[in-house]
């Protein structure tokens, strides 16, 4: 069960229709008011956390989020702290809806930055001992950010998603929960919060519960929404170990998918909400599925040892698949779009190591007979080799052919891949962003 508080003071909220000019918010009294428009994300403000005074519930201003398009523009600095703070530790990373930012929850904080160019656009450490930030979810690059409290001293209690309005410097709304919050998801037009087994959506205009869902248990708040203009498609854990929940909000159908025999690690969608990739916790297998019909469209194999998936990513074309896990080593694997033809194959491969199985020339064919499924396994196209037990997560640059890695260590790197003859790729850039200047 969530509680919804609301704060007085007016605020920008967006809403499903990116354009208009104005929206009607009903209250939480019934009442509806007509508030101001949100103010641009070009002029930075600072991120103030309330006093933790409340003040009496009113409606939110639900209008456009603006847009931040101009990174060369002069972007107001941080405050100053009254005094210096110790080491940062990472709490949490991840990028924005398009990969062009990337937010970072540390125990002091929070930090957005640029990806290409790098930069760092904003920080917010507070200057009281604590802070800590477990979740900073981005909507693309507009003013509204949602904030989970974590670590050893979190800034807010873990069971609260704290919605703020940047520009305002103010908070313009909460949800609280009767347990800690995993993870948070942003949509224009959504809201999701997800717990350790079940999660809730809400209609971002007015903070409406739309729906609730039932998971297995979710440590990782494994979840994904679709972020393309159609409707939402949101993907979770079934109730099932190795299962995956597709929900089409649209046409108002679920699908369960049998993803895995062991329990799901990791899965991503790609912008449409069209395809699915999913790996387990034995590490070694990614699939793609179809998230219409949940038929398997292809499988590709990261290696043969077990290991711990941190992050899947589909680029924007859906041509590429990248994959990163505590081997240290990034993959990029190159994608099928055709489920008739891809079906096919797999049946054709399956068929043709079997025949090789029965001929008596090679020993090779006999191994190919004892494991089909390994030999004719897909590989990566490119690789990028990383410190072995560091956590990343990746995700494909704006630039063609291009991956961005960011690792819990505070590391940025941005490397370029070879679509035609794969191999090693190439690193362009690398960044310290926990280091005052970014330097290497």
């Amino acid at each position: 069960m969530a509680t919804l508080s609301a704060y007085s003071s007016p605020a920008a909220w967006p809403n499903e229709n990116p354009n208009p000019a104005v929206l009607l918010q009903q209250s939480a009294t019934g009442e509806e008011q007509q508030l101001d428009n949100p103010q641009s994300y070009d002029s930075l403000s600072s991120i103030m956390p309330q006093e933790n005074h409340q003040l009496p519930p009113l409606a939110q201003s639900p209008s456009n989020p603006s847009p931040l398009t101009n990174y060369s523009s002069p972007i107001s600095s941080p405050p100053e702290s009254s005094s210096p703070l110790p080491s940062v530790a990472l709490l949490h990373l991840s990028f924005n809806q398009d990969s062009g930012c990337f937010a970072a929850g540390t125990d002091h904080g929070f930090r957005i930055y640029n990806c290409d160019p790098f930069r760092e656009i904003f920080r917010r450490d507070f200057d009281h001992r604590g802070g800590g930030i477990g979740a900073v979810e981005m909507l693309f690059r507009c003013n509204i950010l949602a904030l989970v409290g974590g670590g050893a001293d979190p800034q807010y209690p873990p069971n609260k998603v704290m919605i703020w309005d940047d520009h305002q410097s103010r908070c313009i709304g909460e949800l609280s929960f009767r347990s800690e919050v995993r993870s948070v998801k942003l949509r224009r037009d959504r809201i999701i919060v997800v717990l350790e087994q079940k999660i809730f959506v809400y209609n971002f205009s007015d903070l409406k519960l739309l729906h609730q869902i039932e998971t297995i248990a979710n440590p990782k708040g494994l979840c994904a929404v679709s972020h393309g203009a159609g409707s939402l498609v949101l993907v979770c854990p079934g109730l099932q170990k190795g299962q995956v929940r597709v929900e089409h909000y649209a046409s108002k159908r679920t699908k369960f998918i049998m993803a895995h025999d062991s329990r799901i690690a990791c899965f991503a969608i790609t912008q449409d909400g069209q395809l699915l990739a999913t790996s387990s916790t034995k590490g070694t297998l990614v699939r793609i599925f179809s998230t219409t019909d949940g038929s398997l469209l292809q499988e590709v194999r990261r290696g043969a040892d077990r290991a711990e998936i941190y992050s899947l990513s589909f680029s924007s074309t859906a041509q590429w698949l990248a994959v990163s896990s505590d081997k240290g080593t990034v993959h990029v694997f190159s994608l099928k779009l055709n489920p008739e033809a891809k079906m096919n194959d797999i049946s054709r491969t399956t068929t043709d190591s079997n025949h090789a199985a029965g001929s008596p020339g090679s020993s090779l064919s006999f191994l190919k007979g004892v494991l089909p499924k390994y030999f004719s396994s897909e590989w990566s196209v490119a690789q990028f080799r990383l410190l072995e037990g560091s956590q990343y997560v990746v995700a494909f640059g704006h630039q063609k052919n291009t991956v961005v890695i960011l690792g819990f260590d505070g590391s940025f790197y941005r490397c370029q891949f070879d679509p035609v003859n794969g191999g090693e790729m190439t690193q362009l850039e690398h960044h310290n962003f926990l280091k005052p200047d970014g330097s290497s």
